[in-house]
């Protein structure tokens, strides 16, 4: 089967750098296609058509060409701007952290995801719309996990498989969960978490979006949680991640 020359998209704009003289290197999430990188050629220029549609969390339809090495994008065209997530510097860090946790996790594969996809996209959507991003953030990170195959143990002990019981666990990176007391007390590297964090992140786990919302942890709480998966994330990816410092930056 011969593969076309050129193809159409959607994405989301994920990052950019510049190329040469003029262009720009794109990297975007595709549905179609997952994450591929191309060319945006003569982006960089004061009276390019397509810089406007090539900005970070810009969600566009693309027509690629195939090039020696990497795509070139031939036509762009803006789905969604989100705007507001551009004109507040809270919501732009977050944004940066939902696209850098993708992208660190990602591969170029050229293999359709419709489903993580979706995912990026109502996380940006709402950004754009809610206040407080700290639910939309902990949701995204659960389900991104979920759908990348990290999904972690919360409800049967991740070392000897029996039912986590109400009461104050372990939770350990390495294998990949929460840890019954009889398991966890004692181990390096294990991090206590309590029962109300538990109950959130099971909550996260097994509900759709809108009944994570009616979730209403406490401030001590959500900053258990935030840090419990910061932590998974980055035993993960065996590295941090650079979004994190800057909304420190931002929040302070």
């Amino acid at each position: 089967m011969v593969e076309q020359r050129s193809f159409r998209v959607e994405a989301v704009v994920l990052r950019h750098a510049d190329w040469g003289e003029a262009d720009r290197l794109i990297t975007l999430y595709t549905r179609e296609r997952g994450k591929v990188r191309a060319i945006a050629k003569g982006a960089r220029k004061i009276r390019s058509r397509k810089a406007g549609h090539l900005e970070p969390f810009t969600r566009v339809t693309l027509q690629l060409a195939r090039g020696h090495d990497l795509f070139i994008v031939t036509q762009a065209d803006t789905v969604d701007a989100y705007l507001p997530i551009h004109e507040n510097l809270v919501k732009t860090s977050h944004a940066a952290y939902v696209v850098e946790l993708l992208d660190r996790f990602t591969y170029e594969d050229d293999s359709e995801n419709y489903n993580i996809f979706r995912l990026l996209t109502e996380a940006l959507a709402r950004l754009e719309k809610e206040v407080d991003p700290w639910l939309a953030i902990r949701y995204y990170e659960v389900r991104l996990l979920d759908l990348l195959g990290y999904r972690p143990h919360l409800f049967e002990c991740a070392n000897c498989g029996r039912e986590i019981k109400a009461e104050d666990q372990y939770f350990s990176a390495a294998q990949g969960g929460v840890l019954c007391p009889a398991c966890g007390v004692g181990l390096p590297g294990v991090w206590s978490v309590s029962v109300e964090a538990l109950k959130y992140l099971r909550h996260f786990q097994r509900s759709d979006y809108a009944g994570a919302q009616r979730a209403r942890p406490a401030p001590e709480v959500q900053s258990e949680v935030e840090a419990l998966l910061q932590h998974y994330v980055t035993y993960l990816l065996e590295r941090g991640l650079n979004s994190p410092g800057f909304i420190r930056q931002i929040n302070k």
